[in-house]
């Protein structure tokens, strides 16, 4: 038996930057900025978010396609930053984004990491040695124009709003689509209400769930109305606002572009200098999503306590049965949807909480809180996407309505009681439902024992169909 030894001998190329020169493995395009940062920034397991890292690239590609029809960049130099950049839109380039989140707060090791990657790819797209800067140097053309401080939050915002036009209303649209046929299919189904946790008034389940439907259609509208904010870019406020090292109207240029690109209508910043240093546009934005979660927080716990039992719960809704419930106790089914989507909704809470912290950190020209805000806000948006979608197809479309229970449970309720209260005085009828309770009979009987009416009488008046409207 022999011992084998095998041992991978990586190959390094130097690159230098103004620190100095640094090993970086020779099949990676990043360079030696990156290559620092993954040493002084190896906090946590958490990486920068793909479509952060896209949405830099379109940054650089429209930058590009600005600086060749401006002739501020050599065309050849300028075709190869718009290939390589198409690369890393594509996601081509994944496994050269190495970084964490936790970082310079205000992203430039991330923007810096997407400059070396398409400088370099660009390099060898000409023929040039990888690390050299030359003839594509990261800064003076990948960067041209541009400061991490004014990148960093402009591609926040495309990311924001590329995640929200395909999939977070998309999946809210879906969610609230299977509750609007819940609405109709439920609408003659007559229950017990429930107040403060104890039995109420009558309604019919299609105007329970209407209140949910309700719930989501506002949060959805909310949603389109502060991403309108979210259009608005910083790019070409460069370092602290003003604008140095750019053409006048860079800033108008690089929207249409980036517009193009994402066929998103975005438009420069009405005050650069609130765009580096603020962002309350999305402190704004994540507050329509602690919203949302706190919405589906409630629908998604009603739904779990309609739907417990099979015996000893509420029981009055049937869930769907994706997977056994428990390691333990054969047959037990549990509504995991509904756990899923609350411990979501905790999540996105508490992410609210720090964006909104985070947020008030804009000392002086600049906000140093921007990678956790966007891992915050873009990880919101992809969790109520997610969850909403699995919701609505592996458990409110599913959901079916346990009549026999439901039935049951009105024909015993003694808050019908209410309707009695016009005729014979809240007295009179409080002390009707305390004898029920007491004696374990029915209303009627007891109505019917006081000799306030007599049976027909009783059920012209007490009639659950008609109390779930007004006279």
């Amino acid at each position: 038996m022999y011992k084998i030894n095998i041992i991978i001998q990586m190959k390094f190329r130097k690159e230098y930057d103004t620190i100095g020169k640094i090993n970086v493995p020779n099949d990676k395009y990043w360079g030696a900025s990156t290559e620092r940062s993954k040493k002084f920034f190896d906090i946590g397991e958490i990486y920068v978010q793909k479509v952060l890292i896209k949405s830099i690239a379109i940054i650089k590609k429209s930058a590009a396609i600005v600086h060749k029809k401006d002739k501020q960049i050599n065309s050849k130099i300028a075709n190869a930053i718009i290939k390589a950049s198409n690369e890393v839109i594509k996601g081509n380039l994944q496994n050269n984004f190495p970084l964490k989140v936790w970082q310079t707060g205000s992203g430039t090791q991330t923007n810096m990491n997407v400059n070396e990657v398409i400088a370099n790819r660009a390099i060898k797209y000409l023929g040039g040695k990888l690390g050299s800067k030359k003839p594509v140097h990261p800064n003076d053309h990948v960067n041209k124009s541009q400061s991490t401080n004014d990148v960093f939050p402009t591609a926040m915002h495309i990311a924001i709003a590329l995640e929200t036009k395909s999939k977070l209303l998309p999946s809210l649209n879906l969610l609230n689509k299977e509750l609007m046929k819940k609405v109709k299919k439920f609408k003659k189904i007559i229950k017990v209400g429930r107040t403060h946790l104890q039995d109420a008034t009558p309604l019919t389940l299609g105007q329970e769930f209407s209140g949910y439907q309700s719930q989501l259609k506002d949060c959805i509208a909310r949603i389109k109305i502060a991403i309108k904010e979210i259009h608005f870019l910083a790019q070409g406020g460069t370092a602290v606002g003003t604008g140095i090292n750019t053409k006048k109207n860079f800033d108008k240029k690089i929207c249409r572009e980036i517009s193009k690109l994402t066929n998103l209508n975005f438009k420069p910043s009405n005050n650069k200098f609130a765009a580096l240093a603020a962002h309350d546009s999305i402190v704004n934005f994540s507050g329509t999503l602690n919203t949302t979660a706190v919405c589906l927080l409630k629908i998604a716990n009603d739904i779990r306590f309609l739907g417990s039992g099979p015996r000893a719960g509420y029981g009055e809704l049937d869930l769907p049965a994706n997977e056994p419930g428990s390691s333990i106790m054969p047959g037990k089914v549990n509504p995991t949807q509904s756990e899923a989507v609350t411990m979501v909704c905790v999540k996105v809470i508490g992410n609210h909480t720090g964006i909104t912290i985070a947020g008030s950190q804009g000392q002086f020209e600049l906000n140093v809180f921007k990678p956790l805000i966007a891992h915050n806000i873009l990880q919101s948006i992809d969790l109520i996407a997610d969850s909403s979608k699995n919701f609505a197809k592996f458990c409110v479309r599913g959901i079916k309505a346990n009549k026999n229970k439901i039935k049951n449970d009105l024909e015993n309720s003694l808050m019908l009681v209410t309707a009695l209260a016009p005729i014979i005085g809240y007295d009179k009828a409080a002390n009707i439902a305390k004898k029920a309770l007491k004696n374990n009979t029915t209303l009627k009987d007891e109505v019917i024992k006081s000799g306030l009416m007599n049976e027909r009488e009783y059920h012209k008046i007490v009639d659950p169909k008609k109390m779930t409207h007004p006279a």
